[in-house]
């Protein structure tokens, strides 16, 4: 440990190892256990809520509280602690009259850090603040390592995500940030429970063969016993349809999900997702249920259902409005949707939207999207330009996607070259994406045969050729649809977060070196 600290560091920890045996001595074992204290910052609060000083005293109560010290106000045989349990902060009143000379040689081995107990009276200082008056007092746990100077928060936002057990303990908001997040999975689940959808559980190192259901590059790994070369899942999506085909006709899985890909504020490679699929159901039935369910998460997690992100106010009240993706991209080209999807005057089109000025970093993606289909093209240039004039104020659905871009999609009956689908985008991101799905046999396995085709020619985000997820088709799967949502990114939503790196405990960094 030495060698990782500087000289005025390794001197604190040289000191506080040092009171840790003169608490040694004392009785006091600085590692402890067995200590549970009774109540917490918040049951102080509830119980005394603005009460003044006069009135406490005539029920004061006996508290029994512990917790991680933040700061120190020392007066010679008295000190005022701040003390942050898991509701929150208290003021623990710590004097030697009171604690007696035992308990006050403890209390003078105490460091910013240490997480301690008090048992006494509650009662309100002249300044107002409600505090717990110790006639018992101890050290639980010496921290050997010092806090932050600035204990009310880390700064530097790399350490925070390094060392997010410091973050947890010292940065004002960010417990709350991720007890938001557990209260939207909370409701996530009683949401569809309620409605008659199971809970399940599938796979998450799969075949080669198998590891489809999006656009993304898996991450690899090997099975020794086996002798199998397996893949971290890109997506539950093929096994919860599987699930569908045998009977289980409402289901949803909560769980991991691993793409080799980038990392910026919206994305992490290692992210939780949430599925659903519903048997006997359309795109436009999980429309309206995901409408249902955003506006529940805001107002459960929030209390309102108008958040504010970034600067914005976001309404979730339904209806939201439903954008063409087709028609947004197709005036972007200055062509009509038609000629757009037929291809007619794409590649002249294409090339002058690549060139204008506000195509910014995304002109090589588009340079390179002219190698491809007519909706693929459409794809690119929606997510070049029309991304960003999508409402800001509230969510909003894009529809009319091309065939292309959907190999799991069912085609649209009126437009064969169209797919039923959905994405749901919501303060500048994408959140959910869902459709009606594809539960035709023959047409499943033509789609897999073009992805392993453009799979060939270098297209490393292609999926692959799942037989046994055809074979499942052809046992026969009812009319379904399916959905998919980024916890991460609506969590981002709810907390007012700019970074997913903000609602993921421990998200993936560079290495220091």
């Amino acid at each position: 440990m030495a060698e990782e600290l500087g000289s005025t560091e390794r001197e604190i920890v040289a000191q506080r190892l040092r009171k840790a045996e003169a608490l040694r001595a004392l009785g006091v074992n600085p590692f402890g256990n067995g200590h549970a204290p009774r109540h917490t910052s918040a049951d102080l609060a509830a119980r005394y809520g603005d009460r003044p000083a006069d009135e406490i005293a005539k029920d004061p109560g006996a508290w029994s509280v512990a917790g991680r010290v933040l700061a120190v106000r020392s007066f010679g045989k008295a000190a005022f602690l701040k003390v942050r349990d898991r509701d929150g902060d208290l003021q623990v009143w710590v004097k030697k009259d009171k604690v007696g000379d035992r308990g006050f040689e403890v209390f003078k081995l105490l460091d910013a850090g240490d997480i301690v107990a008090a048992e006494g009276p509650a009662t309100r200082t002249k300044t107002g603040e409600l505090t717990v008056e110790a006639s018992r007092f101890t050290i639980l746990t010496k921290s050997v390592r010092p806090l932050p100077e600035k204990w009310h928060g880390l700064t530097d936002v790399e350490a925070r995500y390094r060392q997010r057990y410091v973050d947890l303990a010292v940065t004002p908001g960010v417990r709350e940030t991720f007890r938001r997040r557990t209260r939207l999975v909370t409701t996530l689940r009683r949401f569809l429970d309620d409605r008659g959808y199971l809970e399940v559980e599938t796979p998450t190192l799969h075949k080669p063969e198998e590891a489809g259901g999006a656009a993304a590059r898996p991450f690899e790994t090997h099975h020794n016993a086996l002798g199998l070369d397996l893949k971290l899942r890109i997506a539950t999506e093929l096994h919860l349809k599987r699930l569908v085909v045998g009977g289980l006709d409402r289901v949803y899985e909560i769980g991991r999900i691993w793409r080799n890909e980038g990392i910026d504020r919206r994305h992490n490679p290692e992210f939780t997702s949430i599925e659903f699929y519903q048997a006997y159901a359309t795109h436009e039935d999980l429309m309206r249920l995901t409408e249902e369910l955003l506006h529940r998460l805001a107002l459960e997690v929030t209390g309102s259902a108008i958040v504010k992100f970034q600067g914005q106010a976001i309404d979730f009240t339904p209806p939201y409005p439903r954008l063409s993706m087709l028609e947004l991209a197709a005036r972007e080209l200055g062509l009509s949707p038609a000629d757009a999807l037929a291809g007619n005057g794409l590649g002249e089109a294409l090339a002058r939207a690549a060139a204008r000025p506000d195509a910014g970093e995304a002109a090589w993606k588009l340079e390179q999207a002219a190698k491809r289909s007519p909706g693929e093209i459409v794809a690119a240039v929606f997510e070049a330009f029309c991304e960003r004039q999508l409402p800001a104020d509230r969510p909003a659905f894009v529809v009319d996607f091309p065939l292309e871009t959907s190999p799991l999609s069912r085609r649209r009956d009126a437009d064969p070259r169209m797919v039923d689908r959905f994405e749901l985008f919501a303060g500048g991101m994408e959140v959910a994406n869902a459709f009606s799905e594809l539960n035709d046999p023959g047409d499943q396995r033509a789609r897999f045969e073009a992805q392993v085709k453009a799979r060939a020619a270098g297209d490393e985000e292609a999926m692959p050729y799942d037989e046994d997820f055809v074979h499942a088709l052809e046992i026969g799967m009812p009319p379904t649809a399916g959905e998919g949502i980024g916890i991460d990114r609506v969590a981002m939503l709810l907390t007012d977060s700019a970074s997913i790196r903000d609602v993921i405990l421990f998200p993936l960094l560079k290495t220091r070196e």
